[in-house]
């Protein structure tokens, strides 16, 4: 077995783990990274697409802006429809001047690859059953396996940024976890395609027909998605009729000028809101989806995960200059009064926009919403300075 040391083990080369490297790397703090993907399976990943400031500002502060201000797409506004209108909310008018940026999680994950590359650090790819040991003390070690050899990583602390379905949350004694979860009774039908977005801003549906969203990743890709049955399945769906059904759940004007092309990805995905609390046990942080997943409405799983990200690394900083112990679980509660805020947002953005019940009394509140909010400044305000996501 080999064995080697660092300050800080990461668990997961996605964007939250590759960004807390390039954080650490900057503060001067020690750091692995390990995978058990491929890298080209993490880099084929597709994922969400539309960036807050605050992240913005994040990835600028590790140096992994320059492609993202040349090619980013700033958005202006976002758009909700019913009753067949568009109701447009400005958010740079709405927020002193704050606004979002499209670009894909892919493309990020790509940048972040470049700077790790760069800075000498490797990441330890197709890292098999790895293990997290006694992160309830001050001695923790990771172990792992690759081409058949056992090794062993002494550190300070973990950094589980290994998702919903990673081993670092997995090694949690269940009873020191408290769950929040709410599953809901729906799904989303997701289609990528080489075709100009219908809008310059995100669009939103509320239809009799289920929800819809238009979305981009450039001009020239767009990434749409429509309301299913949780327990519906990808073949059911051809393009053509993902296409008709999209169109219907549009007002006029904008299917009329929808194009529509060949599908290059088409998935289903639950809908669910999860939290696990804490985000911190002893030597071992969790950060992301990790610690939390949000509905995709309102695009704030990878923007919270940049948040975690930005707490932790403050945590590990004063743990490391000043051995501020207190610091680390000062992480855990920073972290999820900004998590709690996103969950609060995705959920009544989703409310809002999709039919889940037969109740009629539940869609006319829902409809009485939306117009109170074409008619009130307040009610703009609100749903922009949650879009462009709260401050660190």
């Amino acid at each position: 077995m080999t064995q080697q040391t660092t300050q800080i083990v990461i668990i997961g080369a996605g964007p939250s783990g590759l960004a807390l490297g390039a954080k650490l790397n900057k503060l001067g703090i020690d750091n692995i990274i390990l995978e058990k993907q491929t890298k080209e399976y993490v880099l084929a990943r597709i994922r969400a697409g539309i960036l807050e400031q605050t992240t913005v500002d994040f990835l600028s502060d590790i140096d992994a802006s320059d492609r993202l201000k040349e090619e980013g797409i700033p958005h202006h506004g976002v758009q909700l429809a019913y009753d067949n209108q568009l109701m447009q909310i400005g958010l740079g008018e709405n927020t002193g001047g704050k606004v979002v940026t499209a670009y894909g999680q892919t493309e990020v994950t790509k940048d972040l690859c470049d700077i790790r590359e760069k800075s000498g650090r490797s990441v330890i790819y197709q890292a098999e059953d790895v293990s997290l040991h006694d992160f309830d003390t001050d001695a923790p070690y990771v172990t792992y396996r690759t081409d058949g050899t056992n090794h062993q990583i002494y550190c300070q602390i973990i950094a589980g940024c290994d998702g919903f379905h990673g081993v670092s949350r997995a090694s949690v004694p269940k009873a020191a976890l408290n769950i929040f979860e709410k599953t809901y009774p729906f799904g989303w039908l997701g289609v990528l395609s080489d075709v100009p977005p219908v809008s310059a801003e995100v669009v939103y549906a509320n239809t009799p027909r289920g929800f819809a969203l238009c979305s981009m990743r450039s001009w020239s890709r767009s990434r749409y998605y429509i309301q299913c049955t949780p327990d519906d399945h990808i073949d059911n769906w051809s393009d053509d009729r993902f296409w008709d059904e999209l169109r219907r759940r549009l007002p006029d004007a904008l299917g009329e000028a929808m194009e529509t092309g060949p599908s290059i990805e088409k998935s289903i995905a639950p809908i669910r809101s999860f939290i696990s609390e804490p985000m911190r046990f002893g030597r071992l942080l969790l950060a992301g989806d990790a610690a939390h997943i949000v509905p995709p409405t309102g695009a704030k799983g990878l923007n919270l995960a940049f948040s975690d990200i930005f707490y932790l690394s403050e945590a590990v900083k004063a743990f490391f200059d000043k051995k501020d112990e207190a610091a680390l679980d000062q992480y855990s509660q920073k972290a999820l009064k900004r998590v709690w805020k996103a969950q609060r947002f995705s959920w009544y953005l989703t409310n809002l926009t999709h039919r889940f019940s037969d109740d009629p009394f539940d869609q006319r509140v829902k409809e009485a919403e939306l117009d109170y909010i074409r008619h009130s400044v307040a009610g703009r305000q609100m749903i922009a300075e949650n879009y462009v996501g709260m401050p660190f």
